[in-house]
């Protein structure tokens, strides 16, 4: 073969164009607008199906060329010789650093180290802190003293303090954003934060010291381009801070960086990452520094975990890891898949830290810089998220900054707007979580957390600034209500709530819906009894008396309700179903069908989590 010899793959076919993608497009869609395929994200961004390449797009910085991301392991053990050994055998099994969740911090959930001085030291027993070990601190206001312990460990150690690779993560603004108070004002808080700067500096420290958070917003149910404005606000704020304690802004400029929340939606999650970096750029330039790249630590979002079917938390924490990881984040903490259970158990730990340890080591994400650049959709995406967000971050600074933003509770309504229509989304399964709002598991085996006593912190001080909180919430969390219950139901009485699948005509005319209506029921722990199909109605009313429900469904097609639907419901209300349901829009048939007793209608669309709970109070009343 001869240099000039090609075998391009596909070669003898002309080449695709947009054109040719559009005209295929239109063939299926057989005369429907083509905006008809065009949806939107929760901030209102329009994403299309397709995108020509973009033209001239450039590598976003971030990373070093091929290098890896830290492989950060969650530390949060409240019993600090527990997870002095969880330390030590994580870094023994491939984690590159160590984040360490004290209690009270925003992300701690329940548990988190105890910040005592004493604490500290055993926790980072036999550790070597200047041997390239990433060190990120999850601090709140009832253990901000940690980060002095740490230092102070450090000097005690006789370690270079430039040697150790440390992020401090303060931040005061993010404690009082999820609490919604403050028993200080900004004035009082920017004392405090210069005064640790100076510090620290003193030290020989010259690390990152403030993290702008956006997991307040993203775990309070916010939207990308709020999580994004949030943190570029609060990144100002702590920038302003630092250099009032007299640090030069150059120097200033590497002790603030960010937190992100990588959650399982790819592309949103990916043009995030990109567009913090280009947004803080422009702050950089607008503060007349010379850019440089920011460092962006990823935590996996908590408010995608659910607590039914847990493992498939694993799927999407490798989404949002591999999102983030290409984003172009220098660290990433995987939640283990068990932790909105309790404190997670060695297998959980381990199957985060090989969560990323497979990513980069056999998947080798790490080789290619920003390899979504010139992408249509990724590029497009990424400069819409630029665009809003600096529009709502022009509007925080307008306000005052992010601290006066917050006691104005003007970025809390744009929040609880966002969170009202991505908990309704939720309710009616228009946005999945599989395993808890869809395709549940009844029987799914218990699993096994570590026994250990979560944390209580006393409040710090009086609250002389309040304003509307920020609470972290889980999007499942209203299903897994209903779940528990039907659990404690269980072991009361030995059988959950049941419901009877009244299945009419053949399997071919009843099984699409008996399989949405058992899902359906499920998700809120009621029992769906599978039936075969029935044509008579006396034994479709025998079969469900036998089965001992007290509500019923029918579930068939448009045609077989059309001929049996109604004979049917009579003969369930005669026979004492408490509540008939039927699979199905209700179409011309509805008064009808209501007269002979069917009660609602199920189907795609509809509010799953309401007709639910309503479910469970008409069983509680009888």
């Amino acid at each position: 073969m001869t240099k000039t010899d090609e075998l391009t793959l596909a070669a003898e076919f002309p080449q695709a164009t947009y054109e040719d993608w559009r005209k295929l497009v239109d063939g299926v869609l057989k005369g429907a607008p083509f905006e008809k395929l065009v949806s939107k994200t929760s901030d209102g961004l329009k994403i299309d199906p397709i995108y020509r390449r973009a033209q001239g797009a450039a590598p976003v910085a971030g990373r070093a060329a091929a290098a890896p991301w830290q492989i950060m392991q969650r530390i949060d053990h409240p019993d600090a010789k527990a997870a002095n050994a969880q330390a030590l055998h994580d870094l023994e099994n491939g984690a590159t650093g160590l984040t360490l969740v004290f209690a009270g911090a925003n992300g701690a959930h329940g548990f988190g180290l105890d910040p005592s001085a004493e604490a500290v030291a055993q926790v980072l027993d036999g550790i070597y802190l200047d041997a390239g070990i990433g060190i990120e601190l999850q601090i709140g206001l009832q253990s901000r003293m940690a980060a002095a312990h740490v230092a102070e460990y450090i000097k005690r150690k006789g370690l270079d303090p430039a040697a150790c690779d440390i992020s401090f993560g303060l931040d005061p603004l993010g404690s009082r954003a999820v609490s919604g108070s403050s028993p200080n004002d900004w004035a009082e808080i920017v004392t405090a934060v210069t005064s640790v700067a100076k510090d620290l500096a003193a030290m020989g420290f010259k690390g990152r010291l403030a993290a702008a958070d956006g997991r307040v917003i993203h775990d309070a149910g916010g939207s990308e381009v709020q999580e994004l404005a949030y943190v570029l606000a609060a990144g100002v704020a702590y920038l302003r801070a630092i250099e009032q304690a007299g640090i030069a802004l150059e120097n200033a400029q590497g002790m603030v960086y960010a937190r992100l929340a990588a959650d399982a939606d790819q592309f949103l999650t990916l043009a995030k990452f990109r567009a913090l970096r280009l947004l803080w750029a422009r702050i950089e330039q607008a503060s007349g520094l010379t850019p440089k790249p920011l460092f962006i630590a990823a935590d996996t979002a908590w408010r995608m975990l659910t607590q039914r079917d847990p493992y498939v938390n694993m799927l999407r924490a490798t989404i949002a890891t591999f999102s983030a990881g290409l984003g172009g984040a220098n660290a990433i903490t995987v939640l283990p898949h068990t932790l909105a259970l309790g404190l997670p158990d060695p297998f959980a730990r381990r199957a985060a830290r090989n969560t990323q340890l497979v990513l980069l080591e056999e998947s080798n994400l790490a080789k290619v810089s920003d390899p979504a650049a010139g992408s249509g959709g990724i590029e497009t995406l990424t400069k819409q998220l630029c665009e809003a967000a600096w529009s709502l971050f022009q509007e925080i600074e307008k306000a005052g900054g992010m601290f006066p933003a917050l006691e104005q509770s003007l970025i809390q309504r744009k929040v609880a707007a966002t969170r009202a229509t991505r908990e309704a989304n939720i309710a009616k399964r228009k946005d999945v979580l599989t395993g808890a709002s869809e395709f549940p598991n009844l029987h799914e085996a218990e699993i096994t957390v570590l026994d250990a006593t979560p944390v209580v912190l006393p409040p710090d001080g009086e609250a002389k600034f309040k304003f509307d909180p920020l609470p972290p919430m889980r999007l499942a969390a209203p299903f897994e209500a209903l779940r528990d219950k039907s659990d404690d139901k269980l072991k009361a009485s030995g059988a959950r709530p049941k419901i009877f699948l009244a299945n009419l005509g053949t399997a071919a005319d009843f099984t699409a819906r008996a399989t949405f209506a058992k899902s359906f029921f499920e998700t809120g722990g009621i029992e769906a009894i599978d039936t075969q199909g029935f044509a008579d109605p006396a034994a479709l009313a025998a079969a469900f008396k036998a089965s001992g429900a007290a509500i019923v469904c029918l579930c068939s097609s448009d045609k077989v309700y059309a001929e049996h639907a109604l004979s049917a419901a009579k003969a369930l209300q005669a026979a004492g179903a408490r509540h008939i349901y039927l699979a199905g829009r209700p179409g011309e048939q509805e008064a009808a069908l209501r007269n002979a007793g069917v009660g609602d209608f199920i189907f795609a669309g509809g509010d799953a989590l309401a007709m639910l709970q309503e479910a469970w109070r008409r069983m509680e009343r009888a």
